[in-house]
């Protein structure tokens, strides 16, 4: 997974009143922490996050974070946002070993046509939208695939079944359901025990 670059001022002064400067001015304060590494309060250009940001791996994107000359190979693990605007807030970047593994939160992408439930007039009912794994920084994929193409009526398609990448652990409770069926709204309202009503 390539890196995006982003800059960073080490320069920031503590307190509410300087936060609120710096968004007014188009930057977002913002702290870095990491294992053996004191935080360090940053700020970075709203503009440029944001950009870093658009890429196809989102949040996950690998930042080479350069504050007044010191680097850091850093993810943005903690973004608050204001409550009505939605604008971004605050940011913590967290320091990452890019041999180690790191958690992460993928897309989950439905793939494949489930044609014995959909010709059984059932619907696919997609429960999980994202999947929390575990991997190298560089192998965090942009998502993972869920083929329903063999899904049956009444069946369903768990964590446990979910085929990810090599180097790739999903970290949720294996048995949780990704994605089931349900009766589409046809076959709810046929009448219990499944026949038609008889016209007089």
């Amino acid at each position: 997974m390539a890196t995006v670059t982003l800059q960073a001022s080490a320069s920031r002064e503590h307190g509410s009143r300087n936060a609120r400067r710096l968004r007014t001015s188009g930057s977002i304060p913002a702290v870095i922490y990491g294992h053996d590494i004191n935080s360090m309060p940053i700020s970075v250009d709203a503009k440029a996050f944001r950009t870093a940001m658009s890429g196809g791996q989102g949040l996950n994107s690998l930042i080479d974070l350069d504050a007044d000359g010191k680097k850091f190979l850093v993810m943005a693990r903690e973004i608050q946002r204001h409550p009505v605007r939605g604008t971004v807030s605050h940011i913590d970047f967290q320091v990452v070993d890019p041999n180690k593994p790191v958690l992460a939160e993928v897309p989950l992408h439905m793939v494949g046509d489930a044609v014995e439930v959909r010709h059984a007039d059932w619907e696919v009912d997609q429960q999980m939208f994202s999947l929390e794994i575990k991997t190298r920084p560089d192998q965090i994929p942009t998502h993972i695939d869920v083929d329903i193409s063999e899904l049956k009526v009444g069946s369903s398609i768990r964590i446990q079944d979910v085929v990810v990448p090599a180097g790739v652990e999903p970290t949720g409770d294996p048995s949780l359901t990704v994605v089931t069926t349900r009766a589409g709204r046809t076959v709810a309202a046929k009448p219990a025990g499944g026949t038609e009503p008889v016209a007089e």
